[in-house]
């Protein structure tokens, strides 16, 4: 069996277990976090992600974040700046809130409350092209008031003792979030 498959069996264990409705917005966020090599894998799959959902009797809504940033920069006024002075986005690099990751919040928040129920998942696609603009956390923190059913965050990178590292590449961070992995 690949990890993918892995992956989508342990979701789907998780996704059929009834749902307790007053938890907070960041106990709502599900990671199924598989290894960055797999991404194309997982992409493929994606659909059997929302099949497990649907049987287990619950909406499905897929925000598709990988082109974010490129249909962002095409409706920013300055954008020639940008170009010119890229340090500008440098947000990510001291952990402070950028213009592109306020309007991406904004945007999932708006998203999320305009096409979400208590008994959809909402799932985050391409959360790998946030890399060296935004934070992860900064966004699911972001959006977690927004949340009425649950989030799933398909994380390419790794889970080790309640920390998350996004393509490997970063220190990781410690977050609320249940781990959904292809090896339990």
């Amino acid at each position: 069996m690949s990890k993918v498959s892995a992956l989508i069996n342990t979701y789907e264990k998780h996704i059929s277990v009834p749902w307790q409705q007053s938890l907070a917005g960041s106990q709502r966020v599900l990671f199924a976090v598989y290894d960055k090599t797999d991404e194309f894998r997982l992409r493929a799959h994606v659909t059997e992600f929302e099949l497990a959902t649907r049987d287990a009797g619950h909406d499905w809504h897929l925000i598709d974040l990988t082109d974010v940033f490129p249909n962002w920069m095409v409706g920013v006024k300055y954008k020639e700046s940008y170009f010119e002075n890229p340090d500008d986005l440098d947000g990510y690099q001291v952990g402070e809130v950028t213009e592109f990751t306020s309007d991406l919040i904004k945007s999932i928040k708006t998203d999320l409350e305009s096409n979400q129920n208590p008994n959809q998942v909402t799932a985050l696609l391409g959360v790998g092209a946030l890399f060296g603009l935004s934070h992860v956390s900064t966004v699911v923190n972001g959006i977690a008031s927004s949340i009425s059913g649950r989030l799933l965050v398909f994380f390419p990178g790794e889970y080790e003792n309640n920390t998350y590292r996004l393509l490997d590449a970063r220190d990781g961070w410690n977050y609320l979030a249940v781990p959904i992995l292809a090896d339990h």
